[in-house]
């Protein structure tokens, strides 16, 4: 498979890693707004500008889009499932059903796939919140998230006029993540299961107070938590937060037999050295997925959810029944 990688930020470079481990792949390119002159690549891959896009339509058989959801995807995914089978991470978890819409239309007018809203959450997360409500279907089910640094808040925070840069951690309450193990069943609002931490590097002579209140009020993304901005230097940010760590939980309880009697605790997790390591991982595998379905001649958007596992490994059918099953 041809792969090319659209943004080589965190997560791009993420992807490229997952592309060396995988024998079944070959990175045709990485494509960015900047001046390809002054990026360069790791792995010795070419770098080109996005724009060259449109003229290689026959190189690339997945590209694998590694923008921000904030205002990237939704205008990239679209334009570029035009273009090519494409897969991306969107998780503005509010906006899914409607970029869904939009990369369904592009898709299927190009014949090809979009994959949207692929990573751990959306995606490896989502399944298992599936999965469990399908077998347990009399239960409930409870996400958090963290400790660790959202990439996508960073982000969105990073776009706010007068800041340089920052770090933005997700924190679960831990009475809440103890209520819930514990088999409480609480009522939990979002803003008592998770606070959020922002670490902002502003630049010199920014308004910080208009910068806080723009990120405390943001809707999708601060205004639903208790936020706490700190304003630190360019220096103090990459000594104490250069590290890009996450991870999670989903938990489900669940209940069966007479009157309920059996209670039933699922839980994955996932401790992370590296998030986009680790999400461009996920993004790789479902590009294998995406490049078979539209060998086969499917196309429009798709979801993790319409993904059969064999799909995701280089191994035969054969080898996963005799190995994982």
């Amino acid at each position: 498979m041809k792969i090319g990688i659209l943004g080589y930020g965190n997560l791009g470079r993420g992807v490229e890693y997952a592309v060396e481990k995988n024998d079944d792949m070959e990175l045709v390119g990485v494509f960015t707004r900047r001046d390809p002159q002054t990026v360069s690549v790791r792995s010795g891959a070419k770098a080109f500008n996005a724009d060259d896009l449109p003229g290689m339509k026959e190189d690339i058989d997945v590209l694998i889009i590694c923008g921000g959801s904030a205002t990237d995807l939704p205008e990239m995914t679209p334009k570029y499932a035009e273009m090519f089978n494409v897969v991306d991470s969107f998780d503005t978890h509010a906006r899914i059903p409607e970029h869904f819409a939009n990369v369904d239309a592009a898709a299927k007018k190009a014949g090809k796939i979009g994959l949207i809203s692929c990573g751990w959450d959306p995606g490896m997360f989502s399944l298992n919140r599936l999965y469990s409500m399908s077998v347990l279907p009399d239960g409930k089910d409870y996400t958090f998230w963290g400790k660790g640094v959202s990439q996508g808040h960073s982000d969105a925070i990073r776009r706010i006029e007068g800041v340089k840069d920052a770090r933005q951690y997700t924190v679960p309450v831990p009475a809440a993540l103890d209520s819930v193990r514990a088999g409480e069943n609480p009522e939990l609002t979002t803003r008592e299961k998770h606070t959020r931490e922002c670490f902002v590097v502003a630049e010199e002579g920014a308004d910080q107070a208009a910068i806080e209140k723009a990120i405390v009020t943001m809707p999708n993304y601060f205004s639903d938590y208790d936020t706490t901005v700190h304003f630190i230097s360019e220096e103090e940010l990459k000594r104490d937060h250069s590290g890009l760590p996450h991870g999670g939980s989903v938990i489900y309880t669940g209940a069966t037999g007479e009157n309920n009697g059996n209670k039933h605790v699922i839980e994955y997790s996932l401790k992370l050295d590296s998030n986009p390591e680790f999400t461009g991982s996920v993004l790789a595998a479902y590009a294998r997925a995406v490049y078979r379905l539209n060998e086969k001649g499917e196309s429009g958007c798709k979801t993790v959810f319409d993904i059969a596992p064999a799909l995701l490994s280089p191994l035969s059918d054969e080898e996963i029944r005799a190995h994982y099953l």
